[in-house]
Order: C-alpha cells, then structure tokens, then sequence
C-alpha cells in the first residue's frame, strides 16, 4: 500500500510547493489535492494551471495521489434545490477534468445527503429522494468518467447516508461500471459500526483508503484524533485490506490540525508519517 497525506491536514502559511515538500519530506510517497473556492485548484482553474500544478508535484518528487473536495457541504446533489444540484454537478465534472489533468484516476465524491448534524440549519431530504438524486448525479457524470478513465470514488461520510456496507455495494454495483467505486475512510465508519467490517464486503470496489482515528465515546466530530490515539482496531483494518488485495493509496486525513497542534503545526506531517509506517507495517 502507498502512503499519502491530505492537503487538509496542512495548516500554516504554506504554499502548494512548500506543501508538497514538507509531505515529501515526512517520507509520504503522494499528496491528495483538493477543489475549494481558494484553490490552488477551483472551479475556475484552467488545463493550463492544473498542469502546472503536476509539474509542480514532479518537481518535488511526489505523486498527487487522489482529488478531493468539500463543496458537495455546501451544494448537496440531493438537494430539494435544482439550482443547488447543477452546482454539485458542476463541482463532478471539474473534479473529473481536473484529474484527467493531474493524471489522477480517482476522485471523492459525496453524491448525496439526508442531513447533517454538524452544518447548523442543513437541509433535510427525505431518504428515498436522496437515494434517487444521487443515482441520477453519478449517472450523469459517469459518461465523462468514462472517458477520461476516472473513478468515481464514493466516500462514507457523516451524511446519514449510505449508512452500511451492504448499501454501499448495492449503491455502487447498480452503475455497473468500472468506473464507480468506493473512496473508503476508515475512521468515518467508527461511530456507527467496525471498519474492518467494511473492507471484505467492499472488495475490489475500494479505490482509495483514508485513514483517521476516533474516539466512540466522544460521539461527535470533536472526537477525531491523531492517528492510534483513537478507537479503530488499525490490526484487523490492515488485515483486511491486506486479504482483499489492496495495494493502493492511503491517504491520512487529519483534519484539523487545529487546535491540536497550535504550535509548529507542521508536526502533524511528521507524526502521522510515523504513524502510518506503523499501521501500515501491522500484520493483522
């Protein structure tokens, strides 16, 4: 499995370069970029500039190892709102080209949610209609995912949505394509149920892997914590991945970096390097 780094556990007055070499230099093989409203890569961006951002990569010597984003937050593909699910669709499309650019093969979509306890005044779908919407989010972008050979990657998140395993597969198998799979997070899965549980009946369907820590009994997003410092059996999660054949990227989400590292939070880089080498050195 290869080692990567989020561009969200970063935290400082760094630049994308100056990113990529503190991640290269913690011993981490790739970078997972994102698309924000800040950039470095927007909705606005152009070819030209996501390539100059690979070159940038290659320069330092590192892989970008996956496409990430948070505006599916703030644009929910379920929305009641057509006007806020053209946005999302938007979001998709720029996610799969600017991949394409950067020689990326997976992105992480989150194509629908029911609710969300931790965004004040979300807007509330009713299941069933957010189940419709996403299907019909995923299969209209699957064209172009297609034929630009991008996956696109769904991820279980906190969105009371796709809330076990058994739904997952079911909602990826009914595109029928190569190019739907799962962007699985292990310490996403902890407050409701066993990651380990997860990978098996994922199979084959899991593209990329993010890893972070939680804490069950804190029961909010206030529990996720340093790597091994939390509540996932990293042992059966390593043994797990390791008996479905995985054998791509993992990518440390550490998110925030702050408060807990309010000083020399470049730390962070280091300490979860370290980290990893030992998860990922863990024999089940």
């Amino acid at each position: 499995m290869k080692k990567s780094i989020s561009i969200w556990s970063f935290y400082g007055d760094w630049d994308l370069r100056q990113k990529m070499q503190l991640a290269k230099d913690a011993g981490f093989e790739g970078i997972e970029l994102d698309i924000s409203d800040e950039g470095p890569i927007s909705l606005n961006t152009s070819s030209d500039e996501h390539r100059q951002i690979r070159e940038i990569a290659e320069n330092v010597g590192i892989c970008i190892s996956g496409m990430a984003t948070g505006l599916y937050w703030g644009n929910n593909p379920a929305s009641a709102s057509a006007e806020t699910r053209d946005k999302a669709k938007q979001v998709l499309l720029k996610q799969i080209n600017a991949a394409a650019d950067l020689g990326v093969d997976a992105v992480l979509v989150v194509p629908g949610s029911v609710g969300a306890d931790f965004i004040p005044g979300c807007e509330e779908i009713p299941y069933d209609l957010a189940w419709q919407r996403a299907s019909e989010f995923v299969r209209d972008a699957l064209p172009l995912a297609e034929e630009l050979g991008v996956t696109i990657g769904i991820e279980n998140v906190w969105n009371k949505f796709l809330l076990s395993p058994l739904e997952m597969r079911s909602f990826i198998d009914r595109f029928e394509s190569e190019r739907v799979g799962s962007y699985f997070d292990v310490g996403n899965v902890l407050a409701t149920g066993y990651p380990e549980h997860w990978v098996p009946i994922l199979g084959d369907r899991i593209k990329r892997v993010h890893v972070k820590d939680y804490r069950r009994a804190v029961g909010s997003v206030d529990g996720f914590v340093d790597l091994l410092s939390g509540d996932v059996n990293w042992p059966a999660v390593v043994r797990a991945l390791k008996e479905i054949g995985y054998s791509g990227w993992v990518a440390a989400e550490m998110i925030p970096p702050v408060p807990f590292y309010k000083h020399a939070p470049e730390t962070l880089i280091d300490n979860t390097s370290r980290a990893m080498d030992k998860i990922l050195a863990m024999s089940g």
